[in-house]
């Protein structure tokens, strides 16, 4: 790159999550000059940056990733493991899951991701048709909420740890990238803010969207999905790596609380023991320690210790919303919610009841700060569940997905579908439930609801007003419901997938995403082009659909 403070491209994507990324290769493979920007060290976002590395999918995952190249990404996590004599199968005949964890088929370091799609994008960017910009965050736009002419990036202060809060401004240059389209791929929908382009958060009120679970009591835009700062531990046998007790650790010891009790979707308590599987109830969980493991000494290496991510409800943070926040309101969300993290991890050591009855913690977990690629141990990016959501040409609502009920599930039919993907409304605590009794459930925002194994609308991904941005991960237009069940690992990919594909396909026809969904041929041709490029655009007729409800992921 010329050290100068402009680029000129054909599509600027900014955000370099698992959309991000997504978005970049298909538009590049498409005949478009691009640039991706991501303000972390790490592009991949969930997997990398964020620590989730154990992939939210559906049960049908491997016969149908949805597109070819996150099909590529998957089968890349595995070789990077059989690369080190790993096995290409499990003990079961499955294909390899180097954690062995029983949350997901696939769970793994994030390191091992980072690679993976370092080496998707490599020959990008050797090629020159792909310029990455690391540790560049946006800060304002050019042009007006209907048409972008350019985003100003400023690099992001290595103090920060690339996270959100932090930022210095005042040592660089920024960076104008001019571009024909516009990917919003960041974490948090910003560059919708920078923009003026209209978005909704939180929750609608029921008299909006008519689906069965909105609010009864009238939009709250507050209440959005807790996030959380995810670590990686690794369990030492006969060695204390006890740390320290963190600030304000009783307070969100008491009031989180601290706990290995979820209560199902039946409103359950379901206790999991740390290594033992409970009998404590008829579904008998497994252990907590194998729920998200990331990797399994006993199958891949016996001379190191078994490796888990810890995302689990005692660490999501739901007592402030990130969005639309002050820089120092913002901070102190951030700190509080990195304390939650510490405190959960010290609770492990020190209070949980071991499994045998005989004493409290486990100081054999050891936090791994090399793991996740910073010097406090926790993911250098928080795992954020909800963003801004444009307001887009077609809304996803609750009753357009929704399998509640249904003796039978028949896949949802978008006639613009731009993809597939499939998970249930997964919503955690929201902003706001800490005033909320669980008995109440009228009022409590958690949900866990089956789906129709569901379509991407491409009508979702284009905003109303704006003509050349295009929503790229979980910021599309969905509702506060339907955003649990689309926020999902394997579907951000497809957006960012589809996405890329449209702003690559109108640079090439010179016309507007909005004149491709507005057009029965210029639609049809496009998804034409999706399925040429290895996208799956309709699900297959499965021979048993009771099985579906049943064993919806």
């Amino acid at each position: 790159m010329k050290s100068c403070d402009t680029l000129d491209c054909d599509v600027a994507i900014i955000g370099g999550g698992l959309g991000g990324v997504a978005a970049a290769i298909a538009a590049v493979e498409s005949g478009a000059n691009v640039v991706l920007s991501e303000e972390t060290p790490w592009i991949g976002g969930q997997v990398t940056s964020q620590a989730v590395s154990a992939l939210d999918e559906h049960r049908y995952i491997e016969r149908l990733p949805g597109t070819r190249t996150y099909g590529n990404f998957r089968d890349g996590i595995r070789q990077y493991y059989q690369r080190e004599k790993a096995p290409a199968v499990m003990p079961d005949g499955d294909p390899l899951n180097p954690g062995n964890g029983w949350v997901s088929r696939l769970c793994f370091e994030p390191r091992a991701g980072l690679d993976v799609l370092n080496a998707m994008l490599a020959p990008h960017i050797t090629s020159g048709k792909l310029r990455l910009l690391l540790r560049h965050h946006p800060v304002g736009c050019e042009g007006d909420p209907t048409h972008l002419t350019a985003v100003t990036l400023m690099r992001t202060s290595p103090a920060s740890g690339g996270g959100q809060a932090g930022r210095g401004l005042s040592h660089y240059i920024p960076i104008t990238v001019r571009a024909s389209y516009f990917l919003d791929a960041t974490e948090l929908g910003d560059l919708l803010s920078l923009a003026g382009v209209p978005y909704n958060t939180g929750a609608e009120a029921c008299e909006d969207t008519r689906e069965p679970h909105a609010s009864r009591d009238g939009p709250h835009p507050e209440r959005v999905q807790s996030f959380t700062f995810c670590f990686l531990v690794e369990f030492c046998p006969g060695q204390d790596h006890t740390t320290r007790k963190p600030r304000n650790y009783e307070k969100f010891r008491d009031k989180q609380p601290y706990s290995l009790t979820l209560h199902n979707h039946q409103g359950e308590a379901q206790h999991y023991g740390f290594f033992e599987e409970t009998k404590l109830c008829s579904l008998q969980p497994l252990p907590f320690w194998t729920y998200r493991r990331v990797f399994d000494a006993s199958l891949l290496d016996p001379r190191r210790h078994d490796i888990a991510l810890i995302n689990w409800n005692s660490n999501d943070y739901r007592w402030g919303n990130l969005i639309d926040q002050p820089a120092d309101k913002k901070a102190v969300i951030l700190d509080e919610a990195r304390q939650l993290s510490r405190g959960f991890l010290y609770w492990l050591q020190t209070e949980v009841r071991r499994d045998d009855g005989k004493g409290y913690g486990y100081p054999e977990l050891r936090l791994l700060p090399e793991a996740v690629g910073t010097l406090s141990g926790l993911a250098m990016a928080p795992y954020i569940r909800e963003s801004r959501r444009i307001i887009g040409l077609r809304r996803i609502h609750e009753q357009d997905i929704s399998a509640e009920g249904m003796q039978t599930v028949t896949p949802t039919d978008f006639p613009d579908t731009a993809g597939i993907g499939w998970y249930s409304i997964d919503l955690h605590p929201c902003v706001g439930d800490a005033e909320i009794f669980r008995d109440d459930q009228e009022r409590h925002s958690s949900m866990y609801a089956p789906t129709r194994p569901f379509q991407i609308p491409l009508g979702a991904l284009i905003p109303i007003e704006c003509d050349n941005l295009l929503a790229s991960c979980k910021n599309i237009a969905t509702t506060h419901l339907t955003n649990g069940a689309y926020r999902l690992h394997h579907t951000e990919w497809s957006i960012g997938e589809a996405a890329g594909s449209l702003a690559a396909w109108c640079c090439s026809n010179a016309c507007t995403p909005r004149a491709v969904w507005e057009s029965p041929a210029r639609l049809g041709n496009f998804q034409a082009y999706l399925r040429q490029r290895g996208v799956t655009l309709e699900w297959p007729i499965m021979e048993d659909t009771r099985s579906l409800e049943r064993n919806n992921p």
